[in-house]
């Protein structure tokens, strides 16, 4: 059977379809990059932002478009909307996050303890959802009440994969060639705290470094609370990433309370501080959300005013979405579309502006990039797109093809959003 994987959202759903993708082929299927050529579709939805539900039906009808008369709608918003989510063309089953780990068992009607087995070797998906970076889930759900988040309610509650099944799939990644390892999770900080012996974050790494041969190993989003200073020693550790994403979503005192965060301005500031002295050139890039009810136009001001002193290497802004089942959603005093959009527009200003800042102080240096895309050939050669560690997008031109190499890179300029290089190490 041929089938197609699609996916919207987070690292975390990344990572989920990578392990479908490994399921379904361990059980003797194909994994295509269209789906024209699948007889079975299988999309994990996102319901973070009113955007992300809506680009999740989407994704559904374009695939009953393509032809696919059995869709399988997974992830959050197909949790959250079962009947809106079965009622789309091509819909034949809805599985929910709590049933997603035997997904690929169920449909094909087989125990689950055939997964068990020494997994096989990786394969990046074909297509679009191509990564040569792995993307490795090592926890689900979370324990936080953020009062915007609607993620707690379709994720559950926090529960941490053991170690065993980690390195399984960290040592499939690597059988298969990736170069790069990126922790997932709802709330990857929490991971080791449900266990009958707590175990932390910092014990996973660890482990992991210790136990295998990653070439580098990167952490997706942390939330600023779960973190202390000692946390930072870890990256005397080279194969490391030098890239941290603390969400902040607020530079205000007073909005951060609304939203239930377990931080403040003067906290976060403390710790991203601690990391600066630990980390050298560290990337520290974060989310923020406008608009939050209640958010005065001096709230604002206090969020535009911390993101310039913190220098962050980049960010994204998220104009607030009301999420039915969240107590923000019962808040008074909404911000109007018009209002929060405009806001939202000053800031990313002021993130373009420290991400471009960030990115300049790396002209002349050399730095090894993983390269990830493969562009046309033109006249100087292969357009080769990747990022380095302390995640700076570099393009370079290359006499062949390159992708999934690991290689040292002169910066000579900038780009848009990006650096141009030259390999070095030919």
């Amino acid at each position: 059977m041929k089938i197609f994987l699609d996916t919207i959202g987070c690292r975390l759903n990344q990572a989920e379809i990578e392990t479908l993708a490994r399921q379904f082929r361990a059980a003797g299927h194909e994994i295509v990059a269209s789906a024209a050529e699948a007889d079975l579709a299988v999309v994990n939805t996102c319901t973070v932002t009113s955007e992300a539900a809506a680009d999740s039906r989407s994704k559904i009808r374009q695939a009953a478009r393509l032809g696919v008369d059995r869709i399988v709608a997974t992830g959050c918003w197909a949790t959250l909307e079962p009947e809106q989510a079965a009622g789309l063309p091509g819909v034949v089953r809805i599985v929910p996050n709590l049933e997603k780990d035997t997904l690929t068992a169920d449909l094909l009607g087989l125990p689950s303890e055939f997964f068990d087995l020494e997994p096989l070797a990786r394969q990046p998906l074909p297509g679009l959802r191509s990564r040569t970076r792995a993307f490795v889930k090592v926890q689900d759900g979370c324990d936080n009440a953020c009062t915007f988040c609607i993620t707690t309610i379709a994720r559950g509650d926090s529960r941490s994969r053991p170690l065993d099944g980690i390195l399984r799939d960290v040592q499939s990644a690597l059988d298969g060639g990736a170069q790069e390892i990126v922790l997932t999770g709802v709330h990857l900080g929490a991971w080791g705290r449900d266990f009958s012996s707590p175990r932390r974050l910092a014990d996973l790494m660890s482990d992991l470094l210790a136990r295998t041969r990653i070439p580098r190993l990167r952490l997706s989003s942390l939330e600023p609370w779960d973190l202390g200073a000692g946390f930072f020693q870890l990256w005397q550790e080279p194969r490391l990433c030098r890239h941290l994403h603390l969400p902040l979503q607020s530079g205000s005192e007073t909005v951060l309370r609304r939203m239930a965060r377990k931080t403040t301005p003067v906290s976060f500031a403390a710790l991203i501080e601690a990391a600066r002295e630990l980390i050298p050139d560290v990337a520290i890039t974060t989310d923020v959300i406008v608009g939050f009810p209640g958010e005065t136009e001096a709230e604002f001001q206090e969020t535009l005013d911390f993101v310039r002193r913190m220098e962050f290497a980049g960010g994204h802004v998220f104009t607030y979405s009301a999420r039915p089942g969240t107590p923000a959603a019962r808040m008074k005093n909404h911000i109007r579309g018009d209002v929060a959009r405009q806001r939202s527009a000053r800031l990313r200003e002021v993130f373009a502006e420290s991400a471009a800042a960030y990115r300049t102080r790396f002209i002349g240096q050399t730095l090894t990039v993983l390269w990830e895309s493969t562009g046309q050939l033109s006249d100087s050669g292969w357009q080769m797109e990747g990022l380095t560690d302390n995640y700076l997008r570099v393009a370079a031109s290359a006499p062949e093809p390159r992708w999934n190499r690991l290689e040292a890179v002169r910066l000579i300029g900038l780009s848009e959003d990006s650096l141009r290089g030259e390999i070095v190490s030919l």
